[in-house]
């Protein structure tokens, strides 16, 4: 990976036209398609499009895959972008990008983009091109109708952490706020559940305290679950930075690329990193190696933990985890003597049926050794999706805007007085999660779904079970840029969405990075942005007239910067969008105190570079008391042990740099393409493959209590013993998986399912 990239580089910088200047005031383009949607936009209530696109050769704007949110220079001929380089002055990246970064525009001109809506005729059971007009009224008149018959808790959506913080906001508020939806969740769910419940319950809000200097200002680096060689390769860079000499601890059962990198390996059995943490714990307290000034001053609970934790003794940590009494010794010795030490996870923990209670495992040593607010220390969750943040804040799905709770009176009317709607309008509960939507379905409760830049029927756990489900249903509408995705192709109605590069907003980064995107190219067809299209549906829905005003991206971002105001996220010293491009985006928060102490030192609101700022830097945290939470509860064993019949367990993962999700814009680039494998394969160790007369390459049967799939074979060292690999990229991995979730966050739980894998022949 850290070899691709100067090629890559050179490769891209050499075909990108030399900018002389650059300038980020975009509009868009003359020309008969942009009258055509203006017009088309006018007669549907929508704000007209600009009329031309500035004559400059540069823009720049935050990358549309993870959540690492890299600055991105989009190069543009006769105003229209034609290539992507590494933005050198954005505080994130600082000149870097991933093939995915590099190849950002490839997904937008694929051949399968939805470039008009499509109804599913009922009597041939094909899709048929309809106009926005027929499908605002086939939206309205099914989803109406379905409310009337089998009243409001029988619709629902499903959203995403892809779009727009602005789009994520209006969906929220129309849905739920305006067409009575009482349940709707984000695929955020899949992801970042865990690591936002964990939060909220330990620290008082979901509040990730680092900022990525932390990688480079750390003298220990712990890894848990984590892969960013791969997953993040941009933060890996940045840990390579690291100043100070660190040394790197890798835990996770796999020898994954980090693992490989690492000064430690600690592959410890799947699931036993709950254990793992309280022993570590116990064992830093029993030798006076906590820092006891930072318990009594900033934390609550201590006696309790520590008398819960004299049951986590050496001996039984060595049983759990089958990491030998030096590991076990070694690595808390070396959290004892670092200064800083930065614990770091990713999907490891949060995708696990006690993700919740692990992410709050690694929080509490984090408290009880004095790691956090300072540099390069801290309980460090990673975030997935590109705006998974965004969602987390202001969705409207699981939290109620700025992490409010729908549950309390007050927070309730306080969003209601700044909408200028009736607080009776908003729901007194977030309504179901992910799971309880669709368990709703297959009991017949919920008839109508609406789907938005997400890919349900690839992406959610127990594949099969998800389909049927899907397929059940009175009405489906999936809004989507492509018409070919799995769900799409269940759906009744497709709705033509507008991605990253067609439209304008916002995301919010892992480090709470306000970033701002753009629109730098035409949308095929009538494709609409989702901002555009949520309005629309409004418009047909009839007696919304409260939300008309909201007709911009950058209106909203003002709604919710008074949302935040006074909040842990507050964004209120923020000045607009061209704001964000000063200031190589902003961290939240950031108030209009810190904005005007800002400008007392410097002319510009605020300086480049100047906003490399963590959290709870003075120990004070969010919870009514100011301290942190120290929770747990016991480990429970994985629901589905590998036995007789099914003696391997599936972990599963990121696979390659080039792949993302489900591969629904990835495998739309040529160069990303040649960059994986084409075909799906799991990864096996030596014994077991030989045991099971396996070589490599070989075509194998791979089957759950659930499916039978067919795959190839990588023998690896890589892999435990008794356990197999397989990315969670390719479609057939999740008819294997097993529906179980977190009972706090409600997360799938994607990395634990008993196997068994029976050789086929030499090739597939």
């Amino acid at each position: 990976m850290i070899k691709l990239l100067p090629l890559l580089q050179m490769i891209h910088l050499d075909d990108a036209p030399r900018a002389s200047h650059e300038n980020s005031l975009l509009r868009t383009w003359d020309g008969p398609l942009t009258r055509e949607l203006s017009l088309q936009n006018e007669q549907l209530g929508l704000p007209l499009l600009p009329q031309r696109l500035a004559p400059e050769t540069t823009t720049t704007m935050v990358c549309g895959f993870c959540s690492t949110g890299c600055g991105l220079k989009i190069h543009l001929r006769d105003g229209e972008a034609i290539n992507v380089s590494p933005d050198t002055s954005y505080p994130v990246n600082l000149g870097m990008a991933c093939p995915k970064g590099w190849e950002g525009l490839a997904p937008l001109s694929a051949p399968d983009r939805a470039t008009t809506p499509l109804f599913r005729d009922q009597s041939t059971g094909e899709f048929r091109p309809i106009d926005w007009h027929q499908a605002a009224e086939h939206f309205r008149n099914q989803f109406q109708s379905i409310q009337a018959k089998y009243g409001p808790e029988s619709v629902a959506f499903l959203s995403t952490g892809q779009i727009a913080t602005e789009e994520m906001f209006l969906l929220g508020a129309v849905a739920k706020f305006g067409f009575g939806f009482l349940h709707g969740d984000s695929n955020t769910r899949q992801c970042m559940a865990t690591a936002a419940t964990a939060y909220k319950q330990s620290l008082g809000f979901d509040a990730p305290p680092y900022t990525y200097s932390d990688f480079e200002e750390s003298d220990l680096l712990v890894f848990v679950g984590a892969n960013p060689c791969i997953a993040h390769p941009i933060l890996w860079e940045r840990v390579l930075a690291n100043r100070r000499q660190a040394k790197i601890v890798v835990i996770d059962p796999r020898q994954s690329e980090t693992a490989q990198a690492a000064h430690m390996h600690l592959a410890i059995r799947p699931k036993s990193d709950q254990t793992f943490f309280y022993g570590i714990t116990r064992l830093l307290i029993e030798r006076g190696w906590m820092d006891r000034d930072y318990i009594e001053q900033h934390t609550s609970g201590y006696a309790e933990f520590q008398a819960f934790l004299e049951a986590f003794t050496l001996e039984r940590l060595q049983l759990e985890t089958g990491l030998t009494l030096s590991q076990i010794e070694g690595f808390a010795r070396l959290v004892h003597q670092s200064e800083r030490t930065s614990f770091w996870w990713t999907m490891g923990v949060n995708q696990s049926y006690q993700g919740v209670r692990t992410a709050q495992s690694i929080i509490n040593l984090a408290l009880v050794t004095g790691n956090f607010g300072r540099p390069g220390t801290g309980a460090n969750s990673i975030t997935g999706q590109c705006n998974a943040m965004g969602s987390r804040l202001f969705s409207n799905t699981s939290a109620l805007a700025g992490g409010r709770d729908f549950t309390r009176e007050d927070h309730r009317h306080e969003v209601a007085k700044i909408l200028g709607i009736d607080a009776a309008r908003i729901p007194s509960s977030s309504g179901m999660a992910y799971d309880e939507i669709l368990d709703a379905v297959r009991a017949g409760k919920i008839r109508g779904l609406w789907i938005i830049a997400t890919n349900t029927a690839h992406s959610w756990i127990e594949q099969a079970e998800t389909r049927q489900a899907l397929a059940q249903l009175d009405f489906l509408v999936v809004q989507d840029i492509y018409t070919t995705t799995e769900t799409a192709q269940l759906a009744h109605l497709i709705l033509p969405a507008a991605p990253w590069g067609e439209k304008e907003g916002t995301f919010i980064n892992s480090e709470r990075r306000v970033g701002r995107i753009k629109r730098v190219q035409r949308s095929p067809g009538s494709a609409l942005a989702d901002f555009s299209i949520f309005r629309l549906l409004a418009k047909y829905w009839g007696g919304l007239e409260q939300f008309e005003e909201l007709d911009s991206p950058a209106k909203v971002f003002a709604v919710l910067q008074e949302l935040s105001r006074g909040r842990p996220c507050d964004i209120t010293g923020i000045r607009g969008y061209q704001h964000l491009d000063e200031a190589g985006g902003i961290q939240w928060p950031w108030t209009e105190s810190d904005a005007a102490a800002a400008s007392r030192f410097s002319e510009r609101p605020m300086p480049i570079g100047s906003q490399q700022r963590r959290l709870f830097s003075e120990g004070k945290f969010f919870h009514p008391d100011g301290r942190a939470k120290l929770l747990f509860d016991a480990p429970r064993p994985m629901p589905e042990q590998p036995n007789a019949e099914f003696p391997l367990l599936l972990l599963t993962g990121r696979g390659s740099v080039a792949q993302w999700h489900t591969q629904t814009r990835t495998s739309k680039s040529a160069v990303l393409r040649k960059l994986y494998p084409a075909d799906l394969y799991i990864e096996i160790h030596p014994e077991d493959a030989e045991r099971l007369g396996i070589t490599h390459a070989c075509a194998v049967r791979v089957r759950s209590r659930r499916a039978t799939i067919v795959a190839r074979t990588c023998v690896v060292t890589t892999v435990a013993p008794g356990t197999i690999f397989a990315p969670m990229h390719y479609a057939a991995v999740n008819q294997l998986t097993l529906a179980h979730y977190d009972p706090h966050s409600r997360q799938p739980s994607y990395k634990d399912c008993a196997v068994r894998v029976d050789r086929m022949g030499e090739g597939l």
